[in-house]
């Protein structure tokens, strides 16, 4: 796989109230291994799909919220690392298309970096990799135990939303599922149709705002669901059957932050 294109979803973070606890809940829950970052200045960790030697298992990151940025509003949630050829155009396409930006960094030898919101409010970050490396994080093109399998925007405007991304990525809607009463579930694929990178919808009620959820492969829903209410997580939507025969719920961990997994039924 070449180097991540522009668009491409690269990077998942948990921002969490308590680090140890995300790390035992998905330890069970995904089968994660988790290990510090050694980042300089900042208590980040990470989580592997895998023996955290081998850079491929990678998958995402992890922090304790500081108070800090408490303060300013964070609470446990997932947001994901979209790449991008120019961290700070992208910033200036964004507000200019009615998002909102909330900060711009540098991390030394990781890129730069910037957490931003769609003009419906759902976050995401957008990044330039130091790195030449492709990120794993997200199995686009073949299924990957405990990788990201699916990328799922529930938000208050999707027409709206498809034209933000459209324009800020190239992504383009590949067909769609009737959903009834809840609308459309309209696939959503990378510029140059690579492959579906996951779907937009409408937002659902019970959802207080709008927000992307990050679905995770595991490799048996079942044991997945068990080990969930067993380590105190909410399930939300009980496994689905979907198109190719797995299965998908929503659920949230113990601290809060909504997630979703993919995977069969044995």
């Amino acid at each position: 796989m070449m180097r991540n294109e522009h668009g491409d979803f690269i990077w998942y973070e948990l921002l969490t109230s308590d680090a140890d606890a995300a790390a035992a809940f998905y330890k069970s829950v995904i089968g994660w291994n988790a290990a510090n970052a050694n980042q300089p200045g900042m208590d980040y960790n990470l989580f592997y799909a895998g023996d955290p030697s081998d850079t491929m298992n990678g998958v995402g990151g992890f922090m304790t919220i500081t108070p800090e940025m408490e303060a300013g509003g964070s609470r446990p949630a997932w947001i994901g690392y979209i790449a991008v050829e120019d961290v700070d155009k992208a910033v200036t396409d964004i507000i200019a298309a009615g998002g909102t930006s909330f900060m711009t960094m540098d991390v030394e030898n990781v890129g730069r970096m910037a957490m931003v919101a769609d003009p419906q409010g759902a976050l995401f970050y957008v990044m330039r990799g130091a790195s030449s490396e492709p990120s794993h994080s997200f199995a686009a093109i073949e299924p990957k135990v405990g990788h990201c399998a699916w990328n799922e925007l529930s938000t208050t405007d999707p027409e709206a939303a498809k034209t933000f991304y459209g324009k800020l990525f190239g992504w383009a809607k590949d067909g769609d599922l009737d959903m009834g009463t809840m609308g459309k579930y309209e696939f959503l694929r990378v510029a140059g149709g690579r492959f579906l990178l996951g779907a937009v919808m409408p937002k659902m009620p019970q959802m207080p705002v709008s927000a992307w959820t990050y679905y995770f492969r595991v490799s048996d829903i079942d044991a997945a669901v068990d080990a969930l209410k067993a380590a105190g997580g909410t399930l939300h939507m009980e496994p689905m059957e979907i198109p190719g025969g797995d299965y998908s719920l929503s659920a949230s961990d113990p601290q809060g932050a909504a997630f979703g997994l993919v995977g069969p039924r044995h």
